[in-house]
């Protein structure tokens, strides 16, 4: 079995507490792989750790096999999208502005795509709306949009359905079953527990950084 990701006995520290504690885990390709666990349980942290947001204090990953101390970790790591934390969104812009301001960052030579992609995550008819006047739910869909608009394999989605209604909730349920149907792999975090039983095929809980396994 080829896995995405890895990890052996990944720690995290900070002034006497412990967000990470020996964790080990195996991500297969193409599966749904959910965390979930109350806020603070260190469920962003370990995206954090694998975005290469923060570094490990202890143990290591691998992603496509290029462990998190090898240099290559950079180009691996180009091939992810992820959300973390709630998504970073220029709040004077509107959602196109906004996908066209990241193509610019990311050198893409054409904004060609930037409604479709909209479209895709609910956000087609948001026209000349500022993301500052969006809903929460509004904003995390927009984060996805930025997530997903280089195709990455593997997208890391923290809290995903945070502030969205139970339509908007089931909109992004059914993307991220699309993305997994077109061979992504997809790793949930999140604090609701219905969330991550409808959609993943392996569920972990983490509790105060430790994993204990749900299914």
């Amino acid at each position: 079995m080829e896995y995405v990701l890895e990890a052996t006995a990944l720690t995290k520290r900070y002034r006497g507490f412990s967000a990470l504690n020996g964790l080990n885990m195996k991500i297969p390709k193409g599966a749904i792989y959910g965390f979930v666990g109350r806020n603070g349980a260190g469920k962003t942290t370990l995206i954090r750790l694998i975005c290469g947001l923060q570094e490990p204090s202890g143990g290591e990953y691998a992603l496509y096999g290029v462990k998190n101390t090898d240099a290559g970790i950079v180009r691996s790591r180009r091939r992810m999208g992820a959300v973390v934390e709630g998504p970073s969104i220029y709040l004077d812009m509107t959602a196109r502005e906004n996908i066209r301001q990241q193509y610019r960052v990311l050198g893409l030579p054409s904004d060609d795509g930037i409604q479709e992609l909209l479209q895709l995550v609910g956000l087609g008819g948001t026209g000349k709306k500022k993301a500052r006047n969006f809903s929460l739910g509004m904003r995390q869909r927009l984060g996805i949009a930025q997530a997903i608009m280089e195709n990455p394999e593997i997208l890391l989605l923290d809290e995903p359905m945070n502030g969205m209604d139970k339509q908007g909730s089931e909109n992004i349920r059914q993307l991220i079953l699309e993305l997994r149907a077109e061979g992504k792999t997809i790793f949930l975090a999140s604090h609701i527990p219905q969330d991550i039983d409808i959609l993943c095929d392996t569920v972990h809980e983490i509790d105060a950084g430790c994993l204990m396994v749900v299914r």
